[in-house]
């Protein structure tokens, strides 16, 4: 239990409305961020609500998610890093569909660590095993560059074969989804612009 100080002082930060504007950003539901983060949608609208603040790992799980760091919760006017590594040994992997048995794809994020937001990377991974993604759409535009095997884009019903080095760029406003063309793993880098 904490302290009415405690309470006080990070109430301030409004951490719980900085999460649900993140989710609201993505359109995210609550469930949909309980897979990706591994927690209750019970627990999220309570940190969301402000009825409870979580542990510093909780939220790292959440910023992860988002790609942003933690200091998105508790600093306003962050000054940017200029330049950001991300090395490969510290990336999470993920699937971009939580508890399938066959995701479409696994990624990494290649800019955790900034937070301004111009433009989001990801390594995505598209294994032997894997099944179409879900179409889906955002705003903005995205890129995609392909560094091996083939790489099947669907973009308004149009399917785009991309082979190694090959790139698209698309208004991913449109529904869009990625599947793995031909017997070998492929690989390709999607950066996203809002």
């Amino acid at each position: 239990m904490l302290s009415k100080t405690l309470e006080s002082g990070l109430e301030r930060y409004k951490i719980g409305s900085k999460i649900r504007a993140l989710r609201l950003d993505k359109k995210l539901g609550l469930v949909k961020l309980g897979e990706h983060t591994g927690l209750s949608a019970a627990l999220l609208s309570k940190i969301e609500r402000g009825k409870l603040f979580p542990t510093l790992p909780t939220l790292l799980r959440i910023a992860l998610v988002f790609g942003v760091g933690l200091e998105h919760f508790f600093v306003e006017g962050f000054e940017r890093p200029l330049i950001a590594v991300v090395r490969g040994k510290d990336r999470l992997r993920l699937p971009d569909r939580p508890g399938n048995d066959s995701p479409g794809y696994f990624f990494e994020s290649l800019d955790f660590p900034v937070t301004d937001g111009r433009m989001r990377g990801f390594y995505a991974e598209f294994p032997k095993q894997s099944t179409p993604s879900e179409p889906h759409q955002h705003e903005g535009a995205e890129l995609i560059y392909t560094l091996k095997g083939q790489l099947v884009v669907s973009v308004d019903g149009e399917d785009v074969v991309l082979g190694q080095g090959d790139a698209l760029y698309f208004d991913s406003g449109a529904r869009h989804s990625y599947r793995r063309h031909g017997p070998a793993v492929c690989a390709a880098i999607i950066v996203v612009a809002p």
